[in-house]
């Protein structure tokens, strides 16, 4: 690695065609911000499901865990610096992406590993039950950081989460040290958060919320949130970069009447958001326990 370069993310996720979702969109924003990038394909999608079915190439398990073992036997392993996944395609992808993160751990125990677990929203689950019980068993365990929205925390820890104070005891029982859930409980009406809970730190992040926003912004508060991570920035400073971000693009999508997320066209909003968030800080449910 090139002094001063930073280090590799290798991001494994869905791909389409035309869209900015999976991959599409986290390549985009940590090539933005400086990241070198490997990219592994779960699945190979036209678009997004939520515009109309369409042919659905899945990735054959053999061939994506022979995969994983080039990976893992790359001469250049040691640029990678972080692992992303979101969307997978099967639950036997979750054991060679597990295998995969163990080895690189183990060569280098301060990797930074994020898991997504793409696996559902209100209307439930929407990946077959065998591969949420995969993500949930077998890649939450490794990460150091999980991002999961509301709902997806709610299935992963078995219980509704009406209030920011279950969403927050939820996250504990998960493991993960440093959670980040999306569509948390807003605390102003007509907004939206993200909720962040590590160590004895929990932060709300809101901001006014866009009606119907395109796919990806899970994708994409991911990657911003561990690119500023990767960068050494406070938490609370990550997490109001990243949230101001997905905000700012958002708005200016649905502003243009687009159907995905224009990442192309506000590549500043990635670096230098200006939108306004609020923050809050909670008291972290660790705090009462002392008491």
């Amino acid at each position: 690695m090139i002094e001063g370069e930073k280090g590799a993310v290798l991001v494994i996720s869905s791909h389409v065609v035309r869209g900015t979702v999976g991959n599409r969109a986290v390549v985009f924003a940590l090539e933005t911000l400086g990241h070198p990038v490997w990219a592994v394909p779960t699945v190979i999608l036209p678009w997004h499901p939520g515009h109309g079915r369409a042919t659905r190439v899945a990735i054959d398990a053999a061939d994506f865990d022979a995969l994983i073992d080039d990976l893992i036997r790359a001469p250049w392993r040691g640029e990678i610096k972080a692992v992303l996944t979101g969307y997978i395609g099967d639950a036997a992808q979750a054991a060679s992406i597990a295998r995969l993160v163990r080895a690189l751990k183990t060569e280098n125990p301060d990797i930074h590993y994020l898991c997504d677990p793409v696996c559902g929203d209100e209307g439930g689950l929407y990946v077959p039950l065998a591969t949420a019980e995969a993500i949930r068993d077998e890649l939450l365990p490794l990460a150091s950081v999980a991002t999961p929205n509301r709902f997806e925390l709610a299935w992963l820890a078995g219980a509704p989460l009406e209030t920011n104070a279950a969403i927050m005891e939820a996250a504990l029982s998960l493991g993960p040290s440093r959670m980040l859930v999306t569509s948390a409980v807003p605390m102003m009406a007509g907004s939206t958060g993200n909720l962040y809970l590590s160590g004895r730190t929990a932060l709300l992040a809101e901001h006014r919320q866009v009606p119907n926003p395109p796919n990806g912004t899970g994708d994409l508060v991911a990657a911003l949130f561990l690119s500023r991570l990767l960068d050494g920035l406070p938490e609370e400073r990550a997490l109001h970069l990243a949230t101001a971000s997905v905000f700012e693009i958002v708005a200016r999508s649905s502003k243009r009447g687009a159907d995905e997320l224009t990442l192309e066209q506000d590549a500043s909003s990635l670096s230098t958001p200006m939108a306004m968030v609020q923050m809050r800080r909670l008291v972290h449910p660790g705090a009462k326990r002392t008491r």
